[in-house]
This record gives C-alpha cells, sequence and structure tokens, in this order.
C-alpha cells in the first residue's frame, strides 16, 4: 500500500481480494452503502443519490472517483458544507479535543503529546517519546478496550488520522492522534508476538465506532481504519498482513463504521409517506400515512430503516458466539 492519503479502490481490488465488497456492505440492509448524495449524478443513473454504491462504479477507469475532501475542488467542498454542513476539522484540533478525553481518562494532561504553537503561529503538537504509563487501576488493556464513538465522522479524522483534512499533509505513524491510533500505539508498546498483537488490535477495532450520512465520505473512513491497520502491521512487523487478517479487520469496520441518519438513527432517507386503502359498508378511503417519528421529531417512532451495529462483548444467546446484532436506538436508554 503506497503512502499517499488517497486510497485507491483499483488498488485495494488488485492487492486484496473481497475486501473492497466487505467495505461496500451495509450491515443492517445486507445491500451495499449507498451515495446519499447528488454529487455524482451526471456520471449516470448508477450515480444517483438513492443507487447502492457498486465496486465496478469505483474501479478500472473509474478509479478516481472518490476521493478525499482535500483533493475535491472548492466548489464542490462549499457545496457540500451548505447542502450537508460538511465540515472537516484541522488535525489539530481533532488532538485538542481528543486529549480531553484522555485527560480525563488519565487523570492528567499531556499523555500522548503536547499542544505547540509553531512559528508561523499554526498549531500542532509535539508527541511524546516515552512509553504511556497508566493510572493506578487501570492497565492498557483497559485504554484499548474503551468504547468511543465518533458522531457524523465524515472521513473519520478524530478516529484515525492518516493525513489532515484540510491540508492534506501525510502523517506518520508514530505522530498520529485519533482514538484508533492512540490505541493501536498502546498495543504496539505493549505487545512483541504477532498473535496477540492481533488480538489486541481487533479488541481496538471493535471498541472504536462511528457512523456518517454520505456514502462517499463513509467509504474513504471505512478504507482509513483499514489501511491504518496495514500500516502498523507493516511497521511492526516488517510484513504484510495475510488477506485473512485484513478481512477479518474489514468486517469488523463494516459493522462498527455505519451509514446512518443521525438524527433519526436511521438508514438516510429511509422514512416513508405512503398511502393505504381502508374500505367501510358504504365506500373506500385513502388514508395518508406519514412518519410519525418525523412528524413529532421522536427518535423512537420514525418508520425508517433503523440501523444495526455489532454489540462485540455481548454474547448471542442463540448461537452463543460473541458479539451480539443490536438496533443503535436502542442504546438510547431516554
Amino acid at each position: 500500500m503506497q503512502v499517499v492519503i488517497d486510497i485507491l479502490e483499483n488498488e485495494l481490488i488488485e492487492k486484496y481480494p473481497d475486501v473492497l465488497g466487505i467495505l461496500l456492505r451495509d450491515q443492517t440492509t445486507q445491500k451495499n452503502i449507498f451515495w446519499a448524495t447528488d454529487n455524482y449524478e451526471n456520471l449516470g443513473d448508477s450515480y444517483k443519490a438513492d443507487s447502492e454504491i457498486l465496486p465496478d462504479l469505483i474501479t478500472g477507469e473509474k478509479g478516481n472517483i472518490i476521493m478525499p475532501r482535500v483533493h475535491k475542488d472548492k466548489i464542490l467542498q462549499l457545496s457540500r458544507s451548505k447542502e450537508m454542513a460538511e465540515v472537516f476539522t484541522p488535525s489539530w484540533i481533532c488532538n485538542a479535543q481528543n486529549n480531553l478525553v484522555d485527560n480525563s481518562w488519565f487523570g492528567k494532561e499531556g499523555v500522548f503529546n503536547k499542544e505547540i504553537v509553531l512559528k508561523n503561529k499554526t498549531k500542532s503538537w509535539e508527541t511524546t517519546k516515552d512509553k504511556i504509563i497508566f493510572p493506578v487501576g487501570k492497565t492498557w488493556l483497559d485504554y484499548v478496550q474503551d468504547t468511543r464513538l465518533e458522531i457524523s465522522c465524515g472521513e473519520a479524522p478524530y478516529l484515525v488520522s492518516r493525513y489532515d483534512t484540510t491540508t492534506g499533509k501525510f502523517i506518520k505513524i508514530t505522530d498520529r492522534i485519533g482514538i484508533l491510533d492512540r490505541k493501536l500505539r498502546v498495543v504496539n508498546e505493549n505487545l512483541e508476538s504477532k498473535s496477540e498483537w492481533l488480538q489486541a488490535v481487533e479488541i481496538a477495532y471493535k471498541s472504536t465506532y462511528g457512523f456518517e450520512w454520505q456514502g462517499d465520505s463513509l467509504l474513504l473512513a471505512r478504507e482509513a481504519l483499514l489501511v491504518t491497520f496495514i500500516e502498523n502491521f507493516n511497521q511492526k512487523f516488517d510484513a504484510e498482513p495475510s488477506i485473512e487478517e485484513i478481512q477479518n479487520i474489514a468486517e469488523i469496520i463494516s459493522w462498527n463504521i455505519w451509514q446512518m441518519d443521525g438524527l433519526k438513527g436511521v438508514i438516510p432517507n429511509s422514512c416513508k409517506t405512503y398511502s393505504i386503502e381502508i374500505a367501510d359498508f358504504f365506500e373506500t378511503k385513502t388514508e395518508v400515512v406519514r412518519c410519525k417519528g418525523c412528524e413529532s421529531q421522536n427518535i423512537k417512532l420514525h418508520n425508517g430503516i433503523y440501523c444495526n451495529i455489532m454489540d462485540w462483548q455481548e454474547k448471542d444467546k442463540e448461537t452463543s458466539k460473541t458479539g451480539k446484532v443490536i438496533r443503535f436506538i436502542d442504546l438510547l436508554k431516554k
């Protein structure tokens, strides 16, 4: 995998069989994620907002259609910002906010890095070089398996920071600041055995979540998480992970980074208004049925398709396997 910020679908499909198909899967509908944006409609009917993103639509001669926001032209960036409130956060802000979470978890500041101001007045960070020390009563594994979620994740800059989403500058592994990046740093510092490393990394991925509306951004986020795994494996063991290991991580990502309308908890645009005919003794009347959730703004009353995620810690009673499919909406207690 080349050290570039734009992950090429042609390279994925060529080097890693079936992986692109896994990354495009929607685990709720058992179809593919869909575009959920009209930015690509000029390419044909298969690129309409409600169409699924299929591998052959983004590979071959069309292998450069989906690209990071920083590579899109300025007009399209402004359009997406206006229509979908798509605003990408500079990495230094992601770092500062992730630091706040870790300051609380560790009970002190400056665990992973120190925030600094460069000579040109831009803000950045200076990575700590020493091995991370954990507070009394907490272990490195507690940190790795702590559940974290990025809402409306876009290209997931809070989860993985392969590049600064506003400048396009590539960030080397040792200086990355994402939630998952930090978990992987901890794993790298504490394990040398490949089997133990893979097991801990799997835990890190299973405890890291995010959701996004637009299909292209969602795919970019999923790809970024997958390539982050490959890059860390390569740096740790000076080798490529096996295709089975890559497919396993891709499967976890397809569950944990999912397509959702965050205000409704459903697949985007899946709420419907429809008509039903009601017959009585004298005549047949047509009644319009609208989504009660949309009318009342009650997140639990929508008639759309509520999104499923995987609770990797829960045991399924029917299969006795670890990992139970649950509705995201059911995590909301109130």
